[in-house]
């Protein structure tokens, strides 16, 4: 990013003093081939038309002016039909590694989001049982994207909302309900089908027994609110659980309930109708979400009276921009994606900009065991939790598998796969480098090698090293991208590129066995910086970063 930073700097001041103005498509990234130099950028292309001239003219001109314009240029060329192909000098990169050294943690975080706050919302999965690996994912996004704005200078509050209302509690009541009613044999018809099926709503029936014996001696109505209250306790203690055990945080949980007791949502219903977005037609009320662009116009509230989770949804949205946040993030699942519409049209209804509402969509993991899919469905009860998950994987591995691709890109998660401590799994591959790197720098301690101290970064110039120099540089311009897009996958691409060139010069690159220990301390300060960039990219995906493996 220094040298991207420089570069977009000298062509700026050099396209001002031709008088001309910067283009606003310039773009500066690495060539595909390296040996064509560490950046191009097109500025003379998309000069052309505004100056008038041929496109390799004007990278001439720019040329000639780069050349004397700072010490860290080393070469300048022209390519193509116009590209400027600039190459930085030796010093420039090895001056990053005292940077590195100086900024630790925080090498690769900017000030970029200073000012914004940001809520982003997550999980939330219905507490009608136990998280399983699709939650995981959702989990892991969320949580990693909080990581990477907070990084990125942004103030960011981690939210779960908490459906405890509505048709769902009242079918997780009545599941436990029928089971108790099982239990103690009063009940010996075949289960519904549109209840809870899994085994831990017998788990729950059996515990709330043991702690009420005349529990199915109570009234319907009575006894199904008694297993909903428990119910939804003992499963939100466990998924809060499950969260911690991931490492995931959640710094506000907000209950849907309050919501409604708080009478916020017909509170935020008569402002729409006030407003004209919202009209009465064949006893319900309507949202005109035709005039968004959606297909046709969506109930709020049914005509027997009862409120439709978009009616929640909105009045929610509403008490989070009420709280002041500029901007308003929710991971969904993909099956989701027609709701994003609709939900765009009452942001916009709620007076706020396009922009002030995100989604990310998180599509379906397939569970592989030996390269067979594991049937999941929580009705059923035929499920895979994030809890079992962990423990035959480790958090570390789950989490990085699951950031590996782009959130809305489907996921093959193989159990065996990633518990191979081999190359072929990813998370080892980026683990075992930084392994490998607190490896060198306990060799040189014990073995009386090479100190920082003794170093002279000059020497630095063989070719692999080169490598790994501009690929530290890249760290802060790839956490920002990732900030900006939402896109934690960019941390673990940019890993496993980075493990992948320390693994290659690891053996060719000796510390110990240098020509000399200015070379070999040289080499110490090299690892130690490619060492501390894999634990600030670890750490924004919420992995650990081994010292041995």
């Amino acid at each position: 990013m220094r040298a991207v930073r420089l570069l977009t700097e000298l062509l700026d001041a050099a396209t001002a003093e031709l008088g001309w103005s910067k283009p606003a498509k310039a773009v500066i990234e690495p060539p595909k081939d390296k040996k064509l130099g560490d950046l191009a950028a097109n500025y003379a292309l998309v000069l052309a038309k505004e100056v008038g001239k041929n496109p390799r003219e004007i990278a001439g001109l720019l040329a000639e002016k780069l050349k004397g314009a700072s010490e860290a240029i080393a070469a300048v060329e022209i390519a193509g039909p116009g590209f400027l192909n600039v190459t930085f000098s030796p010093a420039f990169r090895q001056a990053l590694l005292p940077i590195i050294e100086a900024q630790g943690a925080d090498f690769g975080s900017s000030t970029r989001g200073k000012g914004q706050k940001i809520q982003v919302e997550f999980v939330s999965a219905n507490p009608t049982g136990p998280l399983h690996i699709g939650h995981g994912r959702g989990a892991a996004v969320g949580d990693s994207v909080c990581r990477i704005l907070r990084f990125a200078g942004h103030e960011v509050e981690a939210e779960y909302y908490i459906n405890d209302a509505g048709r769902q509690m009242r079918t997780l009541g009545l599941s436990i309900w029928l089971r108790v009613l099982e239990l103690t044999g009063k009940r010996s018809e075949p289960f519904p089908d549109d209840c809870y099926k899994g085994k831990y709503i017998v788990d729950i029936a059996r515990e709330l027994l043991g702690k009420e014996p005349d529990l199915a001696e109570r009234a319907e109505e009575a006894g199904i609110d008694a297993c909903f209250e428990y119910g939804l306790k003992e499963i939100f203690d466990g998924i809060k659980k499950d969260l911690r055990d991931f490492g995931v945080h959640h710094d506000v949980w907000f209950s849907e309930r309050s919501l409604v007791q708080a009478g916020r949502v017909e509170k935020t219903l008569e402002q729409l109708k006030a407003d004209g977005q919202a009209f009465e037609a064949d006893g319900a009320l309507w949202f005109r979400t035709t005039e968004a662009g959606d297909d046709k116009d969506r109930v709020l509230r049914k005509s027997d009276g009862s409120l439709t989770y978009f009616a929640s949804d909105i009045a929610y949205h509403a008490d989070k921009y009420a709280r002041g946040f500029t901007r308003v993030i929710d991971v969904w699942g993909a099956d989701h994606h027609g709701y994003v519409p609709r939900m765009r049209a009452a942001i916009e209804s709620l007076g706020r900009k396009p922009e002030a509402f995100e989604v990310i969509l998180v599509q379906l993991v397939n569970l592989l065991q030996g390269g067979k899919q594991i049937a999941m469905s929580t009705r059923a009860g035929k499920f895979e939790t994030l809890a079992d998950v962990l423990a035959e994987v480790g958090t570390d591995a789950a989490r990085f598998i699951f950031l590996s691709r782009k959130s809305d890109s489907k996921l093959d998660f193989d159990l065996q796969l990633v518990k191979q401590r081999t190359m072929d799994n990813p998370v080892y591959y980026v683990q075992y480098a930084h392994a490998r790197v607190e490896a060198v720098k306990r060799r040189a301690a014990e073995q009386n090698g090479p100190t920082p101290n003794e170093a002279d970064l000059a020497l630095l110039t063989a070719e692999e090293e080169v490598d790994l120099l501009r690929l530290l540089d890249r760290f802060p311009q790839v956490a920002l991208d990732a900030a900006e897009q939402l896109a934690p996958h960019f941390i673990g691409h940019y890993l496993m590129e980075l493990a992948g060139i320390l693994h290659r010069v690891y053996a060719v690159l000796p510390v110990m066995g240098a020509e000399n220990r200015t070379l070999g301390a040289a080499r110490l300060r090299l690892f130690d910086a490619v060492g501390q960039t894999l634990r600030n990219g670890l750490a924004l995906l919420g992995v650990s970063a081994p010292t041995s493996m």
